[in-house]
């Protein structure tokens, strides 16, 4: 903790209300035959009630009230998990040999896309993210992977260097997120204090319950990590 005191500050920067745009956008390219979660809401549903501005203007208007106050309904921190058998198996006897797939309010995860977005948009702004960043950003490709990294070994080959690539895989990363670091670390590279509040509330008191085959769980409470479907899991 002490190295992290140590590392500057930015100065903190101040969030605009959201805008219709950014929500039309968020919208525009969800696929209407995704799985609902327990609001049963699809995204074919939700598209046909932003036609009409008064619903449009009054989800954007929960997402500023909940940003401001930092906080989120607990209605949007319940989900399922849905345990999915891999195919092809000779024994389902061990945890790899499923894929759970975690189902989310719809209206939830539209909010979340377009803070998401938000978010994405101040961290590159800003430079908060790595230069060599790839992975989940806006605009970038696995071609831009394989340049950086062509581009990468031609410079050792130039200097007569022999190169090597080490891959890997970082297991349980959104399982075990540590919710007080993060919050630091949106305070340290400069967020509103209104979104760093917003997540010290984001990510407490959410519930889930397991659906296996026909069986549906009681729901408990998942205090630690991020949820992996969630669009703001994926960029926090």
């Amino acid at each position: 903790m002490l190295k992290f005191n140590k590392i500057k500050s930015i100065s903190p920067s101040s969030w605009a209300p959201f805008s219709e745009n950014e929500f039309k956008n968020a919208i525009a390219n969800c696929n209407n035959s995704s799985t609902p979660g327990l609001d049963k809401l699809l995204w074919s549903h939700l598209k046909h009630i932003l036609y009409n501005n008064e619903c449009l203007n009054n989800i954007i208007r929960i997402a500023n009230v909940c940003l401001d106050l930092g906080f989120w309904p607990s209605h949007f921190k319940t989900s399922t998990m849905i345990v999915i058998p891999k195919p092809n198996k000779f024994l389902y006897d061990t945890p790899k040999s499923f894929r759970p797939i975690i189902l989310l309010n719809t209206l939830d995860k539209l909010i979340e896309k377009v803070i998401s977005d938000r978010l994405q948009f101040y961290a590159i702004s800003n430079n908060v993210i790595y230069q060599s960043q790839l992975g989940r950003l806006k605009f970038k490709s696995t071609t831009d992977m394989g340049i950086a990294l062509t581009h990468i070994i031609c410079s050792g080959w130039v200097k007569n260097l022999s190169m090597n690539t080490l891959a890997f895989n970082i297991s349980q990363f959104f399982p075990s997120l540590n919710h007080h670091l993060l919050t630091l670390i949106l305070g340290k590279v400069g967020f509103d204090p209104h979104i760093v509040k917003f997540f010290s509330n984001y990510l407490i008191g959410r519930k889930m319950n397991y659906f296996w085959n026909s069986f549906t769980s009681l729901s408990f409470d998942v205090n630690i990590g991020v949820d992996q479907g969630s669009a703001l899991s994926l960029n926090i």
